[in-house]
């Protein structure tokens, strides 16, 4: 069975896509932030407003051959990602909040499960994404309805036994309408996410509101809900963009442009856009003020064929945006992003498969013409839209 992912976004996309959008979901009760509390001031003294970082990274999308390695990983019993994700986890575990994007479904505990080209991935993948750090995972793909609702179901039970929170698809109306808040610093953040498509798999009879579509003026009112509902910062995970395309389309674009001009009172109704679903490392790029990552590439992935029909080195590059935010020196205004920086990751497909930190790598590695390769990819594409003079860095 081929491991490549043949499904295009239109470049018309967005705009035929005002269907059934609701609001993501993930329960609204807040959850803390991967930092812990912070330290008790003094009697009498007054706590300062504390800022954040957040990471997020691209898709993980288990192949049959992740699959594979996983059970090996787990000596031939079960299924164990965490090897596979350890290289990740020094830089994930640190922040204050970290973002993932599941882009498959998981299958019931027992299985089967399956790669390309209907997902149904191992549940044992929520514990490792918990373990290696992440607080939340964007749910909302193309692959979201591979296996219908019993795919949801079981992805989400998954996801809330493991402790890891979760935006773009839902269960039920009521999540549905619930959009997900967490903790980070003194900040309460709100995720939402959206997916271009299902691959044409309809949605569920009677649930409308199984997975997010999306729609630029859905996402809009979403996001001022969120805010409403006492979100200082607002996120919105978007499985958008062409496959196999180094720059951004038309589709991406225009949408970028159109959600990061929304404002209410003067203030940007959403803070940071983060896209998956290319496969390949895409640019960042101040839109408006601010910052929209077009696509950040896989995280997990087996071998990756491109529309040629050709392994493409690629799809197994992706990079981790990492921005820490800022409070506002006025209550209810905008939390400001003061640092901007991306890691340059790759997933090693030698024996075993695991995720690397190319620039930690290479410390350990100076001789690897593949890994300087990918690092030096994946820093063109990152700032190819101008994102280095608006003051993104690489983590050295």
């Amino acid at each position: 069975m081929s491991n490549r992912t043949r499904h295009r976004a239109p470049a018309a996309a967005v705009a035929l896509l005002g269907t059934v959008v609701l609001t993501a979901c993930g329960g609204g009760a807040v959850a803390g932030s991967q930092s812990g509390p912070a330290s008790s001031p003094s009697a009498g003294a007054v706590r300062q407003p504390a800022g954040f970082t957040l990471v997020a990274s691209g898709d993980v999308l288990p192949h049959a051959a992740i699959i594979r390695q996983a059970q090996a990983d787990a000596g031939g019993t079960g299924y164990d990602f965490h090897k596979m994700l350890a290289g990740v986890q020094p830089v994930v575990s640190t922040a204050d909040l970290s973002i993932c994007h599941m882009e498959t479904v998981y299958g019931g505990r027992g299985g089967p499960f399956t790669g390309y080209p209907t997902f149904k991935s191992p549940p044992q993948v929520a514990q490792a994404l918990k373990d290696t750090g992440y607080d939340t995972c964007s749910t909302a793909s193309n692959h979201t309805l591979d296996d219908g609702a019993d795919g949801i179901r079981h992805t989400l039970d998954a996801m809330d036994a493991a402790g890891v929170r979760h935006a773009g698809s839902a269960r039920s109306a009521a999540e549905a309408r619930t959009p997900t808040l967490l903790k980070a610093g003194s900040a309460t953040v709100a995720q939402l996410a959206y997916s271009y498509d299902t691959n044409g798999f309809p949605l569920p009879d009677g649930q409308p509101w199984a997975v997010n579509l999306i729609d630029p003026e859905r996402i809009i009112a979403d996001a001022r809900a969120a805010r409403k509902a006492g979100a200082d910062v607002v996120v919105v995970s978007l499985h958008w963009g062409t496959e196999w395309q180094d720059a951004p389309d038309e589709t991406q674009l225009t949408l970028g442009k159109q959600l990061t001009a929304a404002r209410t009172g003067g203030r940007p109704d959403i803070d940071l856009i983060l896209g998956t679903h290319a496969h390949i490392p895409q640019a960042y790029e101040k839109v408006n003020g601010t910052w929209v990552v077009y696509g950040m590439g896989d995280q997990v992935a087996g071998e990756m064929f491109n529309y040629d029909n050709e392994q493409d080195a690629r799809g197994n590059m992706g990079s981790i945006a990492r921005f820490t935010f800022a409070p506002p020196a006025t209550a209810g205004q905008r939390w400001e992003v003061r640092k901007a920086e991306f890691v340059p990751q790759l997933m090693d497909l030698g024996a075993p498969f695991r995720v690397v930190v190319l620039n930690d790598a290479l410390r350990k590695n100076p001789g690897r013409a593949d890994y300087v390769r990918a690092r030096d990819h994946i820093r063109r594409m990152v700032l190819s839209r101008g994102a280095g003079a608006a003051g993104l860095t690489m983590v050295p």
